[in-house]
């Protein structure tokens, strides 16, 4: 897991600096969006990488491939005067950023590929930075939609389920951290890969479908 090259540790630090900075930025304008000023008010209605990133969370994503940003702070109560879907929809938006900005990624991918012939460094280090790129945001899409607090998912799943169920996910909730770190560690020491089921293979799947492999 430490063992990267140096194209995948410079595709991490690269990744790490846009696409989580651009998951906590499209949280905060979708709920600037419905009204909610929270996030502004907070300094997160920003571009800048500094008002969003996490320290272990950064780490992870260099080191193991997915991690986390700071949360936007919203306030739920001025978002649902707007909307009852408008906690979910802001959700959304961060694993939506990162999921478009795969594709986005995909397209000049493309092109290198139509490209005959074309081979050399700085093409081959930018071959390779680009499926990086997709992976990786493709990653932070799919583990953020886990339905685990205090991932984006875990908002979604509430607004789906019906009344008396949103009760069982109140009563999670305060454990959330804990379920995490046992898909992502404890779990697979055990020999039971819920985290490989659950992410890696959904990932694998629309990866190849992006980059056509």
């Amino acid at each position: 897991m430490l063992d990267l090259s140096a194209t995948e540790l410079i595709s991490r630090l690269l990744t790490l600096v846009i696409a989580l900075t651009l998951h906590e930025y499209a949280h905060a304008r979708a709920a600037a969006f419905f009204g909610d000023d929270t996030p502004r008010l907070a300094g997160r209605l920003t571009l800048d990488p500094l008002r969003h990133l996490d320290p272990l969370g950064s780490l992870m994503l260099v080191v193991a491939g997915y991690g986390w940003a700071r949360p936007v702070p919203i306030n739920p109560a001025v978002l649902r005067q707007r909307s009852r879907a408008a906690v979910m929809l802001v959700s959304l938006a961060g694993p939506f950023s990162n999921l478009l900005l795969a594709l986005l990624a995909s397209l000049p991918y493309h092109l290198l590929r139509a490209s005959a012939g074309a081979s050399n460094g700085a093409l081959n280090f930018l071959n390779q930075f680009l499926i990086s790129f997709v992976v990786l945001n493709v990653t932070l899409c799919v583990f953020n939609l886990l339905p685990v607090a205090p991932l984006d998912g875990e908002k979604v799943l509430e607004y789906l389920l019906p009344e008396p169920a949103r009760k069982v996910l109140y009563a999670v909730r305060p454990y959330g951290m804990f379920i995490l770190l046992a898909l992502v560690f404890v779990l697979p020491m055990l020999g039971v890969d819920a985290f490989g089921a659950l992410v890696r293979a959904p990932v694998l799947a629309i990866s190849r479908f992006l980059l056509g492999l």
